[in-house]
């Protein structure tokens, strides 16, 4: 019944023979590539068959004898499964041909449509956490590099032109906040994938006395999904959590470019685990895994446009074009998912060289903008001070762009030239002196969110805080889940 069969017409417990034949019956098994949700489909069962006996719908002994079957292929894995279209009917019918006739009593009250949406939904979540738990693993490691570095004062760019100085520090942490809010969008998608459809039956619910209550608890499901047809066609869990693994990698792209870019100007060295060299130029030092890492994010990306393609335009309750949704969600989870841990690698190995960093931070007369608000808090209005700033910098070639004393003496010549008066009337030497240093330049910008060393350390300590809630968000609702797998396992133990 479950073997191979040359003439392609295998019959299962689903299909029979009518239906077992032809050559498209390989092209819609999902069989392979269902291993992912085989444990999910075993607990699915279970609970489905614990709340049937619980209702008098199954007796207990075949409630027993089925949960018997299900420990047996459960033991025996995936790869041992009977031939089939996708993994539900491959259990079943492993199922009927231990336990017989009465095998098939296991799918009462049901339809592969809420199952194969519930085992979706099991397996997602666990999904969602691990890579919520990989965010946080990150943040950790860039909030430690963080405080490591307020000190280091780096140049800091806008389109990729020298715009202020600003510190490694502040570079990191804002790279911290960004992912604290990749992870919140990976929990707000668990709390919405952590409903369950089981119970709905195909899309119009049944007959039977079911308690989708009862299956939900089992399963650790915090809801049920209430309207039947809704809850076997809604695939929007995945298109939220695809949404949000293509967020995460866009993030993850920005900080692996500048870490690249940083590598390239020799402000960092990423360490060699996390690099390559050329085949043919020894001297080289590659920074791949961060290339990769940036690459991720197109494919990321290309998951939620096809997830959203294959969503586009499917009419209420199921349709086979949903079988070609599940593997778009599966390929972000694993390659965004590891992208995360790579990148935490790498931060948490990079030796930041303070001498180089600080050498390029006052390039391109990037302390200018300090000085035009000193002139602004001296009562020059501020478009004034811009643009007078913005003359002197149109009389520095290059090389003065980083001399403080050239600096100074395009200044003085621009304050002549557009306030007709002398620069000191608004601002000292000293001062200037020490605005145009970078570190003076940062030091200065101490506003909530700024680069100052004190402003970052303020900073790092409130996004430390939400840092230890997000991450005791996630040990509750493992938590949640190990204390429902264990209310299953018990309530399966009453009948085997």
């Amino acid at each position: 019944m479950t073997g191979d069969d040359p003439s392609g017409t295998a019959e299962t417990v689903v299909r029979r023979e009518r239906f077992a034949g032809g050559p498209a019956r390989s092209f819609m098994s999902s069989l392979d590539a269902d291993q992912r949700i085989f444990a999910a489909d075993l607990a699915v069962d279970r609970a489905h068959v614990v709340m049937l006996a619980e209702q008098g719908i199954v007796g207990d002994d075949d409630a027993g004898a089925i949960l018997g079957a299900l420990d047996t292929v459960a033991e025996a894995g995936h790869e041992a499964l009977p031939e089939g279209e996708d993994v539900h009917e491959a259990i079943e019918s492993a199922v009927v041909e231990e336990v017989g006739p009465a095998g098939g009593k296991m799918h009462t009250a049901r339809s592969r449509n809420d199952e194969v949406a519930t085992c979706i939904r099991y397996r997602f979540r666990q999904d969602l956490l691990d890579a919520a738990e990989a965010t946080i693993e990150l943040r950790g490691t860039l909030l430690d590099a963080a405080a490591a570095e307020t000190g280091t004062v780096v140049p800091g760019f806008t389109h990729r032109q020298h715009a202020q100085p600003t510190t490694v520090g502040h570079l990191l942490a804002s790279y911290a906040g960004a992912v604290a809010r990749d992870t919140e969008r990976l929990l707000a998608a668990y709390e919405r994938t952590n409903r369950s459809p089981l119970g709905s039956a195909a899309f119009a619910g049944t007959t039977f006395d079911v308690d989708r209550e009862r299956t939900a608890d089992l399963l650790g499901f915090h809801d049920v999904i209430e309207n039947a047809a809704d809850a076997v066609t809604a695939r929007d869990f995945l298109v939220e959590g695809c949404g949000a693994f293509a967020a995460l990698s866009a993030t993850l792209s920005g900080l692996a470019t500048d870490l690249i870019e940083g590598a390239k100007d020799g402000h960092v060295d990423l360490d060699d685990a996390y690099a390559s060299t050329s085949s043919i130029m020894p001297q080289k030092k590659n920074p791949d895994s961060l290339e990769l890492v940036r690459a991720v994010a197109g494919d990321a990306v290309g998951d939620l446009t096809g997830l959203l393609s294959t969503l586009k335009g499917l009419p209420r309750a199921y349709n086979r074009d949903l079988q070609r949704a599940t593997p778009h969600a599966w390929d972000a989870v694993d390659i965004v998912t590891e992208a995360t841990e790579v990148t935490a690698g790498a931060v948490a190995t990079a030796e930041w060289d303070a001498d180089a960093c600080a050498a390029d931070a006052g390039a391109g007369f990037s302390t200018a903008t300090g000085v035009a608000d000193a002139l602004a808090v001296a009562g020059l209005p501020f478009r004034s001070a811009h643009e007078l700033v913005a003359e002197a910098a149109t009389d520095l070639d290059d090389a003065e762009m980083a001399e403080t004393d050239a600096q100074i003496d395009a200044l003085e010549t621009a304050a002549a030239a557009v306030l007709d008066d002398s620069l000191a009337t608004y601002v000292d030497r000293e001062t200037l002196e020490d605005l145009l240093s970078p570190a003076g330049s940062v030091a200065a910008r101490d506003s909530q969110g700024g680069p100052a060393a004190s402003a970052v350390e303020a900073s790092l300590t409130r996004m430390r805080e939400t840092h230890a809630d997000h991450a005791a968000a996630v040990d509750a609702n493992r938590e949640a889940l190990a204390a429902a797998d264990d209310r299953l396992a018990s309530e399966v133990s009453e009948y085997v």
